[in-house]
């Protein structure tokens, strides 16, 4: 009997352990509590972390040729946007300078007229740019691909753009797909090769076109597998226009 009694107790003993388990977890005690609260403070700015890393750029994948030509865009940027600012300088000066101001303002809102006209795409246009001819061997060139081209050449400062000497991109522009497939920009069909005229700093136009991720990176992968030649113009000319509805709702103050 005397030998029992031991055993009986450690019996006991290891029963009574998960008891005392669950019951620490359901009443923590204050040391539980203040590394819990230090555990989940860690984990929130490791997670603020990482977020803040993902929505900043990654350079450190990019080739040297890409960089390079990532530097090229934004000096030719920032060489613009210099310019923009000499120019609207002088005009602020010839503005408030006296007696030449009443035909420094009539010239300079001539002058802004006709931009407005050469953006609305209402006049013809020439200029230094660039003669982008897309060979889609495959048809699988789409309209969300062609879009994408617009916009970088916008981003590279691209001033007017015009598509198989046809078609005049303007704010309203838009493309689709008719009905067999094929792409359409403001109700006229694209035909192959796809010729794309722009505008603007050849050098500008032809980097923005060539960076990795791009359009020529799209169109010659397996994607579509087509090709892109890309010649720097000293000067093309536009002749396309577009015809500007009447408003039917805003009227002049």
């Amino acid at each position: 009997m005397p030998e029992k009694t031991p055993r009986r107790a450690a019996e006991q003993t290891e029963a009574a352990e998960p008891d005392k388990l669950w019951r620490a977890f359901l009443k923590p005690g204050r040391g539980q509590l203040v590394v819990g609260a230090v555990l989940c403070l860690a984990a929130l700015l490791v997670v603020w972390t990482l977020r803040s890393q993902a929505s900043q750029p990654d350079y450190s994948n990019l080739r040297r040729t890409d960089l390079i030509q990532l530097l090229d865009n934004l000096s030719a940027e920032t060489r613009r946007l210099e310019s923009e600012v000499r120019e609207l300088t002088t005009t602020r000066e010839g503005l408030v300078s006296g007696a030449a101001g009443a035909k420094a303002a009539d010239d300079e809102t001539r002058h802004r007229i006709e931009q407005m006209r050469i953006v609305a795409g209402t006049v013809p246009a020439t200029g230094p740019g660039v003669r982008i001819t897309i060979q889609d061997p495959q048809g699988a060139m789409s309209p969300e691909l062609l879009l994408d081209a617009l916009e970088e050449l916008r981003d590279a400062g691209s001033e007017v753009i015009e598509f198989n000497d046809a078609i005049r991109v303007v704010a309203s522009t838009w493309i689709d797909r008719d009905p067999e497939g094929r792409i359409v920009v403001d109700g006229t069909t694209l035909t192959t090769p796809i010729v794309i005229e722009a505008i603007g700093d050849p050098a500008t136009l032809e980097a923005g076109a060539r960076f990795r991720g791009g359009l020529v990176s799209e169109v010659e992968g397996s994607r579509v597998q087509g090709h892109v030649e890309i010649k720097q113009m000293t000067e093309i000319s536009v002749d396309s226009v577009v015809s500007p509805r009447a408003p039917e709702f805003a009227k002049p103050n």
